[in-house]
């Protein structure tokens, strides 16, 4: 039964595959649902308009005696002068530094309305590369972010968990943090709640909405659910490019207005993805629990030895010997009054392996809290993995330092 385990976890379909082809799967299940709502939503709608559109023009072509093949080619070039950027109204002119400066900024956020795009050879040319540069610097730019308001948000809910605990006597009035606080009583290796982070950053990115979305509603005219809409598809960098804001030729206190635009774009376009990745924390622990479901479901021999040494009281002092041979490997030599008397090679009680147990979990959140506040010299001499063995970017980010996440790597 070991063999056949060990022979599973060496199978070429482990834990990170399997994660990885559900997610898939479930994306593909999503975007079906998606487009068979969206189509049953707008198809209806899509298909009314373009019956009031041809009677339109029928109507027009033999009111004004103008032959249709005319009249199409008349709205041919009208579409090419929109896709230009000519309106038949005034708007402010696109390529101005203002203007250049809200594509630019469009472009490395990956907002990409579509309003304005250069038509030039030369231009098309220096987006690819300015692009290329620009979004990856912006993307560094969001996971520098996302780092520091986790931690800035780690620091405040750590400040209030320790209120809690003087409060309710589990820590004394003088306590101070410091490497010396070691016990297992102490705050060495706590961390935020994914689920509170998730909390908090969704209470901020509402708040922020609804701010912009009055600033819109007042200042373009739109409706509160227009804008509404508007702040998601650009804080989320979609950018459909339907509704666009400051692109009327003038508005009261214009300057300030444009300065508000650029704020509140910039922190929504922050937030939002630091949402979108906690999101997708929470997203990975429950394809890990799914995937938990399926695990070694065929070994009864396996599970049944292992309900035998869960129903009994003591165990042998070989298994005892080599867990107290790997805590010392991890940590090295620890003192403790829980631990009890020492090995005599006797039976041992749960009330000692209890005892024991509360060490090491100790050692483990100091190792957890080392590896979150970067590695340790003795630790990063021994290992033998290699720079990107912790994950690379937001993913990695909210491993180290959210709570939920450090059981699962």
């Amino acid at each position: 039964a070991a063999g056949s385990c060990r022979r599973r976890r060496l199978a070429p379909l482990n834990e990170d595959n399997g994660r990885f082809l559900l997610l898939a799967a479930l994306i593909a299940a999503y975007l079906s649902a998606g487009a068979t709502v969206f189509s049953a939503l707008e198809s209806p709608s899509e298909a009314a308009a373009q019956l009031r559109w041809n009677r339109t023009l029928h109507n027009f072509s033999r009111i004004f005696n103008i032959s249709l093949p005319e009249l199409r080619a008349f709205l041919r070039s009208y579409e090419a002068a929109m896709a230009a950027g000519i309106r038949v109204d005034a708007l402010r002119p696109r390529w101005d530094f203002p203007g250049a400066f809200y594509f630019v900024g469009t472009v490395v956020s990956t907002i990409g309305f579509g309003m304005t795009t250069p038509a030039t050879v030369a231009g098309k040319v220096f987006l690819i590369v300015y692009g290329l540069f620009g979004c990856a610097g912006t993307i560094l730019f969001f996971n520098l972010f996302l780092e520091r308001i986790i931690s800035l948000l780690a620091f405040i809910m750590k400040a209030c968990h320790e209120r809690q605990l003087r409060r309710s006597g589990l820590l004394p009035p003088n306590f101070r943090r410091g490497p010396a606080m070691s016990g297992v009583g102490s705050l060495v290796g706590w961390k935020p709640s994914v689920y509170h982070v998730m909390l908090i950053l969704g209470i901020f990115a509402i708040t922020l909405s609804c701010c912009a979305s009055a600033m819109y509603t007042a200042v373009e005219g739109w409706n509160y659910v227009d804008s509404l809409y508007y702040c998601f598809v650009t804080f989320s960098t979609i950018g459909f490019g339907d509704l666009v804001s400051s692109q009327n030729a003038a508005y009261q206190n214009q300057g300030l207005y444009r300065f508000g635009n650029f704020i509140f774009i910039l922190m929504g376009v922050c937030c939002i993805y630091s949402l979108f990745n906690v999101i997708s924390i929470v997203i990975k622990q429950v394809l890990n629990w799914v995937l938990k479901k399926f695990e070694c479901r065929c070994c009864p021999k396996c599970h049944k030895s292992s309900a035998r040494l869960g129903r009994r009281n003591a165990i042998t002092p070989g298994a005892r010997l080599r867990r107290h041979n790997i805590s010392m490997d991890a940590d090295g030599q620890y003192d403790s009054d829980t631990e009890g008397r020492r090995l005599s090679g006797e039976m041992i009680s749960m009330r000692e392996l209890t005892a024991s147990n509360k060490v090491s979990l100790a050692i483990l959140q100091k190792q957890l809290s080392e590896t979150a506040n970067g590695y340790p010299r003795n630790v990063c001499i021994n290992t033998r993995q290699n720079g990107f063995s912790a994950g690379v970017g937001a993913l990695a980010i909210m491993n180290n330092r959210l709570a939920e996440t450090s059981d699962s790597r």
